[in-house]
């Protein structure tokens, strides 16, 4: 393996506790006018293995849906409410009383979101984030419920005043000491973790110029130095959430874990969005998931890190308002078809009650039990070798069987090698048309290559 594959080795890490890969979760947004009901959108997220969901509410017919189900849910405290929760503690006690207790346990909830980018909100809420926050904690803390049920809220990029390199990211001088460092003691001092909202597409689509769609969607490719740290970065998920790291040493509590609580690539977009395209939804979707699930996580900064990620979103939601985009992160149309094809369980197909929709125009490609990933010569000998490193490296496939010695190590040629690990990784991770690109790299076929002695399975066993 290459010095490129040696960088990827580094950035192993569980993303959650679980020794076996990190926590996929969904954003379950309902603005619009189409959706299936609470009980069916559960259902779906039982057939698709989705065990983490987040609601932008207490919603009491989403929340009695959930019961019994094992999905852990995250529930939410709109903004309109903040002002209210932080100078009254009653109405605090009040709201967890009538939205949290009733439904816990037969409901697995496990954290409250105060808000959401209240940052942004153009009504000013910022001063009374924190001591909102403080009274739906001790809410919890009379209940009882306070060890079970975790108290954050999601912020997104905007609050960083620099984060490009990483290593410079800053929080906003007017939040810094006054809102962060008050709300990363609480986070610590709770045991809780500080929600992110991560969105590259948004990087990508402002700087396309600068950005390479490959750095954006997980992809090969060469990596961007940090000039700042030294630290190299193969994707811009990575740089992004290290900037928070980064405003967060600066404040001295680095030790606050993070999740992402949103994070997505749209499907369609308006003609000047950049990027937004099935393709591109499914490249990042995809990878990501694999990612998480593989266990290959981590950043340069926080190699050994503990952090869920909940994708956005669930359904297409028509009434969003802004431009196209904002109406197509979903995953699923409101009939419950896929938008593109996307697996999560690692190596799994997914329920056929979750097919994907033929008609939006997906590559199918690979579906079948009988297909296979190969390289493309054409790629030429260095996107080969790269493709090879991420794939052995962080991709986390099983390259074994290409070491000296070993079955398939002949012949020695890089073509046989990338074919190898290419279809392993292909195989490992649902046969996702995007899941056999690797820059153009590769491609799929239909017929059982063999490459002299070595036989390429259909199969990761």
């Amino acid at each position: 393996m290459g010095p490129l594959g040696v960088c990827f080795f580094l950035l192993f890490c569980l993303l959650s506790a679980s020794s076996e890969g990190g926590t996929i979760g969904v954003n379950y947004g309902r603005v619009a006018d189409n959706l299936p009901s609470p009980g069916s959108a559960v259902q779906l997220l039982k057939a698709n293995n989705i065990t983490h969901v987040k609601i932008f509410d207490a919603n009491s017919e989403v929340l009695k849906s959930l019961a019994g189900s094992d999905i852990k849910v995250t529930v939410m405290m709109p903004n309109q409410l903040l002002q209210t929760a932080a100078t009254s503690p009653s109405f605090a006690a009040r709201w967890v009383q009538d939205n949290v207790a009733p439904y816990y346990p037969l409901t697995k909830i496990l954290a409250i979101a105060v808000g959401n980018e209240i940052f942004d909100d153009p009504t000013n809420l910022t001063s009374y984030l924190v001591p909102a926050m403080i009274n739906v904690q001790a809410a919890l803390v009379k209940l009882n419920l306070d060890k079970a049920i975790k108290v954050s809220t999601p912020v997104a990029l905007s609050a960083l005043q620099s984060s490009y390199p990483p290593s410079a990211g800053a929080f906003r001088t007017d939040l810094a000491e006054t809102v962060m460092m008050p709300m990363l003691q609480f986070l610590r001092k709770t045991g809780s973790y500080l929600m992110v909202n991560v969105y590259p597409f948004f990087a990508y689509e402002a700087n396309a110029n600068d950005i390479s769609l490959d750095y954006a969607l997980f992809r090969p490719n060469a990596g961007v130095l940090d000039s700042g740290s030294g630290l190299t970065y193969y994707n811009l998920l990575d740089a992004q959430i290290d900037a928070v790291v980064y405003a967060m040493s600066a404040l001295n509590y680095d030790d606050v874990p993070i999740s992402i609580s949103e994070t997505g690539w749209p499907s369609e977009g308006d003609p000047n969005e950049l990027g937004a395209n099935v393709m591109n939804a499914a490249a990042y979707v995809g990878n990501l998931i694999s990612r998480v699930l593989s266990g290959t996580c981590g950043t340069p900064k926080r190699p050994h890190c503990n952090m869920d990620v909940y994708l956005f979103a669930l359904f297409n939601e028509n009434q969003k308002p802004g431009p196209t985009s904002e109406r197509n992160y979903g995953m699923f149309y409101p009939n419950e078809q896929k938008v593109y094809d996307v697996n999560f369980v690692l190596g799994n197909s997914n329920s056929s009650s979750a097919r994907n929709n033929s008609s939006s125009g997906n590559n199918n490609e690979g579906n079948s039990s009988e297909t296979w990933c190969i390289a493309d010569p054409s790629a030429g000998k260095e996107r080969l070798q790269m493709a090879l490193d991420f794939v052995c490296g962080e991709g986390g496939a099983d390259c074994t069987a290409i070491q000296p010695g070993a079955g398939c190590y002949e012949p020695n040629t890089i073509e046989a090698h990338a074919s190898y690990a290419f279809n392993n990784y292909y195989q490992k991770n649902g046969k996702g048309s995007w899941t056999c690109h690797f820059g153009g790299a590769a491609y799929v076929v239909s017929q059982a290559p063999k490459i002299v002695k070595c036989t390429l399975p259909s199969g990761t066993n």
